[in-house]
């Protein structure tokens, strides 16, 4: 069963999260999360670096992908200055 606990939050907007949650989801400083709220409702999503094994084979799959659509490095080239151009 997953554990629940209350906390609060600090006039600079600082949560605590606490210390049987940050155990049980082996939690340490540093840690970064995603934070989505709506309505009522808040979720902290942890940021995990991918293993190398599971990174390379996303790219490996990308790019395939790539040659398959007809993407070339030009048009990758020219979609970032145009993104550049617009921020």
């Amino acid at each position: 069963m997953a554990e629940m606990a209350t906390t609060k939050m600090s006039s600079k907007g600082q949560v605590v999260i606490p210390e049987i949650i940050r155990k049980q989801l082996n939690l340490k400083a540093g840690s970064q999360f995603v934070v989505i709220g709506k309505d009522d409702l808040l979720i902290l999503k942890t940021i995990t670096e991918p293993d190398p094994d599971t990174f390379e084979a996303l790219i490996a799959s990308a790019r395939q992908e790539a040659i398959k659509s007809g993407l070339r490095p030009s048009d990758i080239k020219k979609s970032i200055l145009k993104a550049r151009k617009q921020s």
